[in-house]
C-alpha cells in the first residue's frame, strides 16, 4: 500500500475514469444557453424581489410566479454548469416544467387578464422579455436532448 492510498487519496489515474466523466453541457451553443439562463435568473429574481418587498399586496400571484420563474431559471443554470447525465436529465425535466408554466401562465393572462393586475415574467408568453421565456426552454430541451448522445467533453 502506498502513502497516498493510506491517506485515502487515490492516484490521479484511478480517479479519472473516462466512462464516469461528466458530459459538458456548456460547450458551443450550450454556453449561449447558460448565458441566457443567467440573465433570466438575474432579471426574474431581481424583479420579483423588488415587487414582493415593495408592493406584494398589489398582485401577489404575479409576483410569486415571477419568483418561481427565477428559481426555475436558477436550477437550470446550475444544472448546465454542473454537467453530467443526472444534471442533464434534471435540467430537461425542469425545462419541460418551465415550458408548461410559460404556456399556462401565458394563456391565463390572455384569457383572464383581471387575474394578473401586474405582469409576470411569463405573462403573454414572455412578451416583456422579448418572448425569451417561451423560446428558451424549447432551445434548451433541443440542446439537452442532443447532448445526451454527444460527448461534449472532448
Amino acid at each position: 500500500m502506498t502513502a497516498t492510498e493510506e491517506n485515502g487519496t487515490a492516484p490521479q489515474e484511478r480517479r479519472e475514469n473516462p466512462e464516469k466523466k461528466r458530459t459538458r453541457l456548456i460547450s458551443g451553443p450550450g454556453m449561449l444557453l447558460l448565458w441566457l439562463y443567467g440573465v433570466m435568473v438575474v432579471g426574474a429574481v431581481s424583479r420579483s424581489a423588488v415587487q414582493i418587498s415593495t408592493e406584494f399586496d398589489k398582485a401577489p400571484l404575479a409576483y410569486s410566479l415571477s419568483a418561481v420563474a427565477g428559481l426555475v431559471y436558477g436550477f437550470i443554470t446550475y444544472s448546465l454548469v454542473r454537467g453530467g447525465e443526472t444534471a442533464r436529465r434534471a435540467a430537461l425535466v425542469c425545462c419541460a416544467a418551465e415550458l408548461l408554466g410559460v404556456l399556462t401562465v401565458g394563456t391565463w393572462t390572455l384569457v383572464e387578464p383581471s387575474a394578473f393586475p401586474d405582469a409576470t415574467v411569463w405573462s403573454d408568453y414572455g412578451i416583456g422579455y422579448l418572448f425569451i421565456p417561451v423560446l428558451l426552454p424549447l432551445s434548451a430541451m433541443y440542446w439537452l436532448r442532443k447532448a445526451r448522445t454527444a460527448d461534449w467533453s472532448a
